[in-house]
């Protein structure tokens, strides 16, 4: 049976983050009560919306199990998460702590509460490593080039587990790389952010290698349509949310330049360990089971990523 937005009670974990805040407002805008659990260390600088109840906990600890048990769920969706796959190879410990156990956790918490939908953000470009077909189907081996993407791969086994246990009802959605508006632009994550915070404050953009290397850029307002769709959808299993597009790390810094009027050279620094040469995803999936195509143009979501910078930037 799928979980009801209208008048449903959702859990998202890690909802203060960024893409959490623009599924909240959505599942807010959908008729939805929503409960937000998030330890508030890597809070978007967009602010929850105040009808939303907030548990300020660690993901895996019992205090959050228990404040989504209490909540009664009509369905989970599981954002919370150590992003980046740089912090994962310094942190591996502490990567699988937050990623696995915490996931588990979750787990654990929805089925103790007899809510039977869950939805896991997975990720597409970290899962599929260096990938033989692009773009990439969701049959592709996993084969995970960092503590992150490994991570990853370990939450969709235990969802799986659970789902053909009959214990859940359980869809991970990969998604690819995801940018817009609230995403932090002063950490070590997220190209599109970084870039847009150091044009607009007046230094230089930085280049990874030589920029070669492409990455499905999707917008965060697709990534909620899905998240949204999988909510009320019955799918289990799992898909990628992406564009099937390929674009260069390098290409896309120097369209931020135009967009911002900059006109010196980014600087460059090496590759990180680990890094995917390639990846984009295969999405005809989810435009079948759930009805998901992206509608945000790369240059138009640039755009808008770009202006909401401009009141971030001191």
């Amino acid at each position: 049976m799928a979980a009801p937005l209208s008048g449903g009670r959702v859990v998202v974990t890690g909802g203060a983050g960024f893409i959490g805040v623009h599924s909240v407002e959505a599942l807010l805008d959908a008729g939805a009560s929503v409960l937000v659990v998030d330890d508030l260390r890597h809070a978007s600088y967009r602010p929850l919306p105040g009808s939303v109840m907030l548990e300020t906990v660690d993901i895996a600890e019992a205090a959050a199990r228990g404040a989504i048990e209490a909540w009664k769920p009509t369905a989970v969706l599981h954002l919370a998460a150590q992003g980046g796959v740089n912090r994962s190879w310094r942190e591996p410990a502490m990567d699988a702590h937050i990623n696995v156990l915490g996931t588990v956790s979750v787990l654990v918490a929805a089925i103790a509460a007899g809510c039977r939908r869950v939805v896991v953000a997975s990720s597409g470009g970290a899962l599929y490593g260096a990938a033989r077909r692009l773009p990439t189907p969701e049959d592709e081996p996993s084969q995970p080039r960092s503590p992150y993407g490994t991570a990853k791969l370990s939450i969709e086994h235990y969802l799986g587990h659970f789902t053909r246990a009959g214990a859940i009802d359980g869809l991970a959605l990969r998604y690819g790389n995801v940018y817009g508006p609230g995403q932090d632009g002063t950490g070590e994550a997220g190209v599109v952010a970084i870039s847009s915070y150091r044009l607009l404050s007046g230094a230089a953009p930085v280049i990874r290698g030589d920029g070669s290397q492409t990455r499905d850029f999707t917008y965060v307002g697709d990534i909620v349509a899905a998240n949204l769709l999988g909510i009320a959808s019955t799918v289990t299993g799992a898909l990628n949310i992406g564009t099937g597009v390929e674009t260069a790390i390098g290409d896309l810094v120097r369209r931020l330049c135009v967009l911002a009027g900059y006109r010196d050279e980014p600087g460059h620094e090496p590759l990180p360990t680990g890094e995917v040469p390639r990846s984009a995803l295969d999405a005809s999936l989810a435009a079948h089971r759930l009805g998901w195509t992206p509608a945000v143009s790369l240059d138009e979501g640039l755009a808008t990523t770009l202006e909401s910078f401009r009141s971030q930037v001191p």
